[in-house]
């Protein structure tokens, strides 16, 4: 029994919780835990997953009495943060640790209580992380992690987010000395990459309990009927879009609660501020990262509450934010990836023993055979290989600055081995390593000789790069009315739009212009149909290699059937 391996204290408060059995996944992983294993857990949503890692590691720190901060939680987004610590806190404070929330939004008082009284268990971002290593008095708390955990690593690994985090692991490494680290993720296409990613060439075991959840999933492309012919004249939308609107509409009708992912935030106002127009029975609202933390965080806590009974949404709710009870997830039009399906479908059924149920919303034929073959890839757990961004230079320069800061004088070649220990820099040889430390001293932010050490241009220069995610120019929009912040505008949206007068849909409603002024968009809420809809930058999604050669494969069968005369309602 995996529970009796913990503390008597933990028992208790499992009991507490009136859990008599383990899930899957927690009687796999605990045990592991336990004895010290790095392990990499991959489980469905709503399995217990997370509770799989902080259990044991919750025992381990509160019988060894370990000082804080003796536990960081890396998660992708702020959202998850505030998220792990509503679900962490109940077991801390009955262990009487102390936990806290890091990331960009945190205030500057809790930022200074954080140094003076750091807690047990810090949680927080890839990228915050890379500023408190620089931080003196963050390091000394810092030398005493023993256990990290990184939430969702499947999110982070195939972006430079991931490859510099595989870095940042080598330098905490180098504060505190070896730690034990736990991976966790919901759907991973190459377990044994990811698990080397996170282990710097340590051993790394894996544990997979996919087996515990049911998944359904149906491919929907709705005919347009004479009545969507009319509603598409009042609503300013094509028949064929109607169609998939209308569908949408009596799908969640007929469920408690629904979320609707859509692969772009433009197509989530396009659904959100339609759907206004002919929803009776129920109540729904939009969320995406382009609205403001507070119009998201309202949209999550009434779900949350089931006065709303759907959500229309992109990545923002792709992870394991808990909103509440989901019974049907729609994907509106292909999801483009056999991984992201799995991840949203996952939301639904988010209770062990439930069954996760989709219903795919396709368009054109096209659509239809992408969205079939992304299913069936699901259906059967053939997720996408994982692709790193191994030995990009530009976070290889922004890492060599941020060792120059937390020690000042290195010797290259500490650095170099410092940065090899990470997998995705395992094969950067010497000669490229040095290139890119002479150019650093060429753009006079380092010296180099006779030992590398920073410049005061080093400071400026790695906190101006924290982030890997591209910058835009953003303008807030702001409801003049309620003077508060509704969301954000590319500034090519603003360029083209933003004169007083224009019209367009942020949050599912329309918003007059009324003035534009030191990077904020003053708005006034108005009914107009014909608002012009915002587009923003990087939402594109690939399609994989796999997918388009079976799409490929599916049409030439489909061809072949009709060439031999089978007829098309006869093909299956």
């Amino acid at each position: 029994m995996p529970f009796k391996t913990l503390t008597k204290e933990i028992q208790n408060l499992i009991a507490d919780r009136g859990w008599s059995e383990p899930t899957l996944v927690q009687e796999k992983a605990i045990p592991r835990i336990m004895d010290g294993e790095n392990l990499l857990i991959i489980a469905p949503t709503g399995i217990g997953k997370t509770e799989s890692a902080m259990l044991p590691i919750f025992s381990m720190v509160h019988e060894r009495n370990e000082p804080p901060i003796s536990i960081l939680y890396i998660t992708p987004l702020k959202a998850l943060n505030r998220d792990m610590f509503d679900r962490l806190i109940w077991w801390a404070e009955k262990l009487n640790l102390e936990v806290g929330v890091r990331h960009g939004d945190t205030t500057d008082y809790e930022r200074r209580k954080q140094v003076e009284f750091p807690p047990h268990l810090l949680i927080t971002t890839p990228e915050t992380l890379q500023a408190i290593l620089t931080g003196t008095k963050m390091r000394e708390h810092l030398k005493n992690v023993k256990h990290v955990v990184v939430d969702e690593v499947h999110e982070l690994v195939e972006s430079k987010r991931g490859t510099q985090l595989s870095i940042a692991l080598e330098r905490l490494k180098e504060i505190s000395g070896d730690f034990q680290i736990i991976g966790l993720s919901a759907t991973v296409g190459s377990p044994e990459e990811v698990a080397r990613f996170l282990g710097g060439g340590r051993s790394i075991g894996i544990v997979k309990a996919m087996t515990a959840k049911d998944m359904e999933i149906l491919v929907d492309s709705p005919s347009p009927t004479s009545e969507d012919r009319l509603l598409s004249e009042r609503i300013f939308l094509g028949e064929d879009a109607t169609a998939r609107l209308r569908r949408i509409h009596e799908l969640v009708e007929t469920h408690r609660g629904t979320l609707v992912f859509t692969n772009t935030r433009e197509a989530a106002e396009v659904l959100s501020s339609r759907l206004r127009k002919i929803e009776t029975n129920y109540k729904h609202d939009i969320h995406h990262g382009s609205l403001s933390k507070d119009v998201r965080v309202y949209a999550e806590k009434k779900f949350k509450e089931e006065e709303l009974r759907a959500l229309i949404c992109t990545s923002s709710l792709e992870l394991g934010i808990d909103i509440g009870s989901i019974d049907l997830v729609i994907q509106y039009m292909s999801p483009r990836q056999v991984s992201k399906l799995v991840q949203r479908i996952g939301r639904s059924g988010h209770r062990v023993g439930e069954k996760s149920k989709g219903i795919i919303i396709a368009a054109d034929p096209d659509d239809i055979l992408e969205s079939v073959v992304i299913a069936r890839k699901a259906m059967s757990n053939e997720l996408e290989d994982i692709r790193f961004n191994k030995l990009s230079l530009d976070v290889l320069a922004n890492q060599i600055i941020g060792l120059s800061l937390e020690y000042y004088d290195l010797d290259r070649k500490r650095i170099y081995n410092i940065i090899t220990r990470s997998y995705l820099y395992s094969n950067l040889t010497e000669e490229k390593f040095d290139e890119v430390l002479n150019f650093l001293e060429d753009l006079k932010i380092l010296y180099t000789l006779p030992k590398v050490r920073r410049k005061r241009k080093s400071w400026n220069y790695y906190f101006e790069n924290l982030s890997t995610i591209p910058d835009t120019f953003q303008y807030r929009v702001i409801d003049n009315i309620e003077k508060k912040d509704v969301g954000v505008l590319d500034e090519g949206f603003v360029a083209e739009h933003g004169t007083p007068g224009t019209t367009f849909v942020v949050k599912g409603s329309s918003w007059r212009i009324l003035s534009v002024e030191d990077g904020k968009v003053y708005v006034e809420p108005v009914d107009d149909m014909e608002s012009a809809i915002p587009a923003w930058e990087g939402e594109l999604i690939p399609v994989p290699e796999s997918v388009a050669l079976e799409v490929s494969e599916l049409r030439y069968r489909i061809y072949e059937m009709l060439k031999e005369g089978i007829e098309p309602d006869e093909i299956y």
